[in-house]
């Protein structure tokens, strides 16, 4: 019932790697916290506080490694004849639809992360100000196809209008 997501489509997943970057980003923000969170505890606790540091660390660490696992299987793509569209979210659901009409620039990205695991995030920008459509995680050369499909689409579009 509240499910928003077309099931009729054929979605398109997110490379397994991308679990892997996301996994990797947020151990690196939850070590930083740790960090952190290690020094006055050691001060006010001594060895203990960085004991209690440690241990939150791995527990923090483990749920959101449960976490990410579970959000990255929830993200897809699927093209439609009059528009892109793209699913996300674990508590709350995401759908974007973008139509074809509307795409202003797209771009292709990859932080020095995603490279090293190679992968790369298409960036749909529309009309609307301020309006940006990510789809991470996607290989390379099925990145540029998603680029050259969408501006070949874009423009077959605008030419009708």
């Amino acid at each position: 019932m509240w499910d928003l997501w077309p099931e009729d489509l054929e979605w398109q997943p997110m490379s397994r790697r991308l679990r892997t970057v996301w996994v990797l980003r947020s151990l690196l923000n939850v070590l930083i916290l740790a960090v952190v969170a290690a020094v006055p505890l050691t001060i006010w606790l001594g060895w203990d506080g960085l004991l209690w540091a440690l241990g939150g660390y791995v527990v923090l660490a483990g749920l959101r490694v449960l976490t990410v696992t579970r959000l990255v299987a929830t993200w897809g793509y699927a093209e439609r004849e009059e528009d892109l569209l793209v699913r996300h979210g674990l508590l709350t659901r995401r759908l974007s639809i973008v139509p074809y009409g509307r795409i202003q620039l797209i771009d292709l990205s990859a932080g020095p992360i995603e490279r090293m695991f190679g992968l790369t995030t298409v960036q749909v920008r529309t009309a609307a100000l301020g309006s940006t459509t990510e789809v991470p995680g996607l290989d390379p050369p099925v990145a540029s196809a998603l680029r050259d499909r969408l501006a070949v689409r874009a423009a077959e579009v605008r030419e009708g209008l």
